[in-house]
């Protein structure tokens, strides 16, 4: 099953690539085409069209290379994740990385928010400053993810599996300051956080 499943993500990401491929760069590294796993649902060049899956271009390839360990390995439990980061793990997990790595977010298009949701997330992301920036950037030597350009669904759904505990980082100090944080937020302040940072460029 999950092998006709991974054929057919495949064939979707090849069509994909040649619908895009004239301004989609080169396909010459070995990265490139590694990565087409991936396409379907990330997009080319990891510019993921939709609101509930996270953009690869420009992600740190340490933190790119941590989240797939994990998925691969149950510590970052994800049914739909789990085949396709073992696949990169056993075909190129250095190359993908690095290849999403040098990769440029396109110009997007002003993404619409409530003025206040704006107001409010712009509040409460002062608590999320110290890991993470206070744009958002996050911080590469600590392997903190940017959130700034992230599609607002997939934001809202990851702070609520911090919010119920389902999802642990490491290290155990920086998990212990997550619930922390989180104790604090609700899911109406998910929202306006997502709504906040999706906004950023």
């Amino acid at each position: 099953m999950r092998n006709s499943l991974l054929t057919s993500v495949l064939l979707s990401a090849l069509v994909a690539v040649f619908a895009q491929s004239a301004d989609a760069g080169t396909l010459d590294s070995a990265g490139a085409q590694k990565s087409l796993v991936c396409s379907a649902c990330h997009g080319f060049t990891g510019n993921a069209p939709g609101q509930h899956v996270p953009v690869l271009a420009g992600m740190n390839a340490n933190y790119f290379k941590k989240a797939i360990k994990d998925y691969a390995e149950g510590k970052r439990p994800s049914p739909e994740m789990e085949p396709y980061s073992k696949y990169v793990m056993q075909f190129g997990i250095d190359e993908i990385a690095d290849f999403f790595a040098g990769q440029k977010q396109p110009a997007r298009a002003n993404v619409k928010a409530d003025a206040k949701a704006l107001s409010r997330g712009t509040t409460l992301a002062t608590q999320c400053a110290a890991c993470h920036g206070a744009k958002g950037d996050g911080d590469n030597d600590r392997m903190i993810p940017a959130l700034r350009g992230q599609p607002a669904g997939y934001l809202q759904s990851q702070m609520a599996l911090f919010g119920g505990d389902k999802r642990k980082i490491e290290p155990v100090e920086n998990d212990e300051a997550k619930k922390r944080i989180f104790k604090g937020l609700d899911a109406p302040d998910f929202a306006d956080l997502a709504a906040y940072y999706a906004t950023l460029k």
